[in-house]
C-alpha cells in the first residue's frame, strides 16, 4: 500500500504544479466571472443617467401599472398633461437629473405603442424593460379587470404547470425545465472530464513506457500496483479541479449575484439561476458517476497505453475506447426529449454509458431504482474491465516494437 501511496502522490503533485493545471483551474473561474461582471461593468457607467424617467400618462389608467413594472429598476415620476412646458422637461433631461420621458397614450392601449424621448437611446436591457412594462400593463388593462390584475400578472409571467407522474419522480424542482438543463450541463460535463482525465492516464503510461523509465520503476512496483496509482493520482487531480470549479460557481452566485441584483434590479431575474445549482444530493450523486465513470475509462486506456510503443499508436488504438464515450454524447438530447423512453431507460444501463446518461435522467425524474441498477452494473464492469485491463498491462508495459494484434492481446489476457 505504502508503494501505492507514493504513486499516488508523484502522480497528483506532478499535474497540479503543472502551468496548465494552474491555468485551467484558475481561468475557468476567472471566464465566468468575466462572463457577468464586464456587461455590468460597462452597463454602470451610463446607470447614474438612466436611474430617473418621467411617465405622462394620458391614459389615466397605465401609470401605477407601468411604474409597479419599473420601480425596481428605475426612480419613475409622474407628470400631469400641461403641468410642465416642454422646454423645462428638456431642461431636466440635460441636466441630467432625469434620464428620459415616456408618453403613454391611446396608441398605447391600442397598440401597445409608446413614445420616449430623451438625449440618448437608453441601454438595450433597460429598453427590453420599459418596452415588456407597456406592453404588459395594456394588456393587463384590456384582458381583464382591476379587480383581477394579479391574476393578469400571474398569467402574464408565463403561469404555471405542475408535472406529475403516475411511476412517481424522485425530483422535488419547483421548474422541470431547470432541471433539465442541469442534468444536460451535467452529462456534458462528465462526458469531457472522463475523456480528459481517461486520456492523461493513457500519456501518462505512455511517456514512462516511450522513455523506458518503466523499466526501472516496475523492478520495485508491480505492474498492478503501478496502474492504480497512475489512475488514482490522475483521478485525485481531477476531483480537485472538480472541486475549485464547484466551489466558484457557489461562492458566485451566493455572493456574486446578489451584487449583481442590487447593482442592476432589473436584472432580478437572474436570482432563477439559483435553481439551476445542483443540491447536495445531486452533487454527491455527479461526483459518485464521475469516480466510477473514471474508473472505468481509466482502466481501458491504460490498457491502451500498455499496448502501444508510440503517440501515433495511442491515438489510433483509442478511438474504440473515445466512441464509448462519444456515442452516449450523440444520443444524450433525443434521449432528453424523452427520458423516461425504452431507449433512453435501457441505454442508460450500459456501464459505459451510464455515466453521460444516467445523471440527465435522475434529474429528469427517473426513478432510483434504475439509478442504483445503473451504478452496481458499472461497479461489475468495473472489476471486469480493470481485471482484464491489469493484465494486459502487466504484460504490454514492457513490450516494444509491433502493435500486438487482437489474437495476441487474448493471449496476454489468458496467460498473464
Amino acid at each position: 500500500m505504502r508503494v501505492v501511496l507514493a504513486v499516488i502522490r508523484r502522480e497528483y503533485l506532478q499535474r497540479v504544479r503543472s502551468k496548465w493545471f494552474i491555468f485551467g483551474t484558475v481561468a475557468g473561474p476567472l471566464f465566468m466571472i468575466a462572463i457577468i461582471a464586464v456587461p455590468i461593468v460597462l452597463g454602470l457607467r451610463d446607470d447614474v443617467e438612466e436611474r430617473g424617467l418621467l411617465i405622462l400618462d394620458r391614459t389615466g389608467i397605465l401609470y401605477e401599472r407601468v411604474a409597479s413594472r419599473l420601480g425596481g429598476a428605475l426612480v419613475v415620476e409622474r407628470i400631469e398633461a400641461g403641468e410642465s412646458a416642454e422646454s423645462t422637461l428638456e431642461g431636466r433631461i440635460q441636466s441630467g437629473d432625469i434620464s428620459g420621458l415616456l408618453v403613454l397614450d391611446a396608441g398605447t392601449l391600442s397598440a401597445g405603442r409608446a413614445v420616449y424621448r430623451g438625449l440618448e437611446t437608453p441601454s438595450a436591457i433597460r429598453r427590453i424593460l420599459i418596452q415588456q412594462a407597456v406592453v404588459e400593463s395594456a394588456l393587463e388593462v384590456r384582458l381583464l379587470d382591476a379587480s383581477d390584475a394579479d391574476g393578469a400578472r400571474a398569467l402574464l409571467d408565463g403561469g404555471q404547470v405542475e408535472y406529475q407522474s403516475f411511476l412517481g419522480e424522485n425530483s422535488d424542482r419547483d421548474d422541470p425545465a431547470a432541471a433539465l438543463a442541469t442534468g444536460f450541463a451535467g452529462g456534458f460535463l462528465l462526458y469531457m472530464t472522463l475523456l480528459i482525465y481517461g486520456i492523461q492516464v493513457m500519456r501518462a503510461v505512455l511517456e514512462e513506457k516511450t522513455t523506458r523509465i518503466v523499466e526501472i520503476v516496475i523492478s520495485v512496483v508491480r505492474p498492478g500496483q503501478l496502474m492504480l496509482g497512475k489512475i488514482l493520482g490522475v483521478g485525485a487531480v481531477g476531483l480537485t479541479q472538480l472541486g475549485i470549479w464547484a466551489l466558484s460557481v457557489v461562492l458566485l452566485l451566493t455572493f456574486g449575484l446578489p451584487y449583481v441584483v442590487a447593482a442592476r434590479p432589473e436584472l432580478l431575474g437572474l436570482e432563477a439561476a439559483m435553481e439551476f445549482v445542483p443540491r447536495a444530493a445531486e452533487l454527491a450523486l455527479f461526483l459518485l458517476f464521475f469516480v466510477l465513470g473514471y474508473f472505468l475509462y481509466s482502466s481501458l486506456y491504460a490498457a491502451v497505453a500498455a499496448m502501444c510503443s508510440s503517440d501515433e499508436e495511442a491515438q489510433q488504438t483509442q478511438m474504440p475506447v473515445t466512441i464509448l464515450l462519444v456515442v452516449p454524447m450523440m444520443i444524450l438530447m433525443p434521449i432528453m426529449e424523452n427520458p423516461d423512453g425504452p431507449w433512453g431507460t435501457w441505454l442508460s444501463l450500459v456501464p459505459f454509458f451510464s455515466p453521460v446518461l444516467m445523471f440527465p435522467r435522475y434529474m429528469a425524474g427517473a426513478p432510483l431504482w434504475q439509478v442504483g441498477l445503473s451504478l452496481v452494473l458499472m461497479v461489475v464492469a468495473i472489476v471486469v474491465v480493470a481485471w482484464v485491463a491489469g493484465r494486459i498491462y502487466r504484460v504490454g508495459i514492457l513490450m516494444q516494437g509491433k502493435r500486438p494484434t487482437l489474437p495476441e492481446i487474448v493471449r496476454w489476457v489468458r496467460e498473464a
